[in-house]
């Protein structure tokens, strides 16, 4: 990758660390906040579903708005959704406040595949591995930093890392307005081929999913969503109780500093490890083995009783989904035309998003009833599933 195009990176790194730093502030207190309005773990789970099907509808709509009117324009509009999202949640004295909130964020949420479209916009198909690494790399910036920021904030209120939040996401709004160019997509009506006037078109799932090779690619990148959505919206319940029965139950706190240990890996994943791996192995096996680490920390989760053994396991499902998200992003970019990038990052967003529908309906079904070991195998069957589906040879399309 050339300097020009590092360059060219740096205002999206900002704007998407500020992003996930909003979000990592939010992102331990919710199964407690609303635990605390009495949400059962069904309906903790339930929670996550509601962003999730929200952004389904959403991710598509405004990855093609984005390829018609410019990356500029819609990423504000998703970054105020989500500021107006984050000051409900912070003033919410109900479960149902709590749930308009998520709703609000969910509705406007396109700042992830718009970044991604950014992405593909300023640098080469054969560098985009290493690009997409630097999406990995400010969730690790935000992982790292907002989980513990959120523990301590937590002392005075479930309100106040909401607050926080909140003034981020202002933050990144000015971040956007001011740092991005306005010019870097090909910003004209006639920029996207083959689409309809309607920025909302079942038959690009039918057109993306036809061709073999994209197809499998997407499959498996909701494969990856559903598995980590199963992690990441089961972890904080899991460990409430898995460590209760041990006599030191985990809080808001000791969650937030568990998901700054998380940032802390990802950091090292795909700030370092990633784009060496790339270039001696390529997308293709990085996904196979990403797939393959995952489900064996996943898998050995089974053993967590004491902290220490939560770390050692989490070092290898967190590498597997370090490398999964930038490899399977960089191969659905290349297979995409120049002009869909917004609208195809737009249908991998919704299948992230139908994978966090269905996975915290799975994780509060399971662990509201006790079956933790249950939880953690089927997130690793997921993964497993992943990995039998990458190492199997495609057909391409005559």
């Amino acid at each position: 990758m050339n300097s020009k195009s590092k360059i060219s990176l740096l205002p999206i790194f900002l704007i998407v660390a500020v992003d996930i730093l909003g979000l990592t502030l939010v992102l331990p207190i919710l199964p407690f906040y609303a635990e605390h309005y009495g949400a059962s773990p069904q309906a903790v789970g339930f929670l996550v579903t509601i962003y999730a099907l929200c952004q389904l509808v959403s991710g598509p709509i405004l990855g093609r708005l984005s390829d018609r009117t410019g990356r500029k324009p819609m990423l504000i509009v998703s970054q105020l959704g989500t500021c107006l999202g984050f000051i409900l949640l912070a003033r919410s004295h109900s479960l149902g406040m709590i749930f308009l909130s998520r709703f609000i964020d969910g509705i406007t949420a396109g700042n992830l595949p718009i970044a991604q479209a950014y992405i593909s916009d300023v640098t080469e198909p054969q560098d985009r591995g290493k690009a997409f690494g630097i999406i990995g790399i400010a969730f690790g910036v935000g992982f790292f930093i907002g989980p513990g920021i959120s523990g301590y904030l937590s002392q005075f209120g479930y309100a106040a890392p909401a607050w926080a939040a909140s003034l981020l996401s202002l933050i990144s709004v000015f971040c956007t307005y001011f740092l991005l160019p306005a010019h870097v997509n090909h910003e004209s009506p006639h920029a996207v081929t083959d689409i309809s006037n309607s920025p909302f078109n079942l038959h690009l799932y039918k057109k993306y999913f036809a061709n073999a090779a994209l197809g499998r690619l997407l499959l498996l990148y909701f494969v990856f969503s559903f598995s980590f959505g199963n992690f990441m919206s089961g972890f904080a319940l899991f460990a409430e109780r898995r460590f209760l029965s041990n006599g030191h139950p985990l809080g808001a706190r000791e969650v937030g500093y568990f998901y700054t240990y998380l940032g802390l890996l990802a950091i090292v994943s795909q700030g370092y490890m990633l784009p060496r791996l790339l270039k001696r192995f390529g997308e293709e096996k990085l996904v196979v083995a990403g797939f393959l680490t995952q489900a064996l920390g996943y898998a050995a989760m089974v053993l967590v009783y004491q902290m220490p053994v939560l770390l050692v396991t989490t070092l290898l499902n967190s590498f597997g989904s370090g490398v999964l998200r930038p490899a399977l992003a960089s191969l659905i970019s290349q297979r995409a035309g120049r002009h869909e990038q917004g609208a195809v990052m737009g249908i991998s967003q919704s299948l992230i998003s139908v994978g966090q529908i269905l996975a915290p309906i799975l994780a509060g079904f399971l662990i509201g009833r006790h079956w933790l070991n249950v939880w953690v195998l089927s997130t690793a069957f997921f993964s497993f599933c992943g990995f039998w589906l990458a190492i199997r040879p495609v057909k391409e399309n005559a």
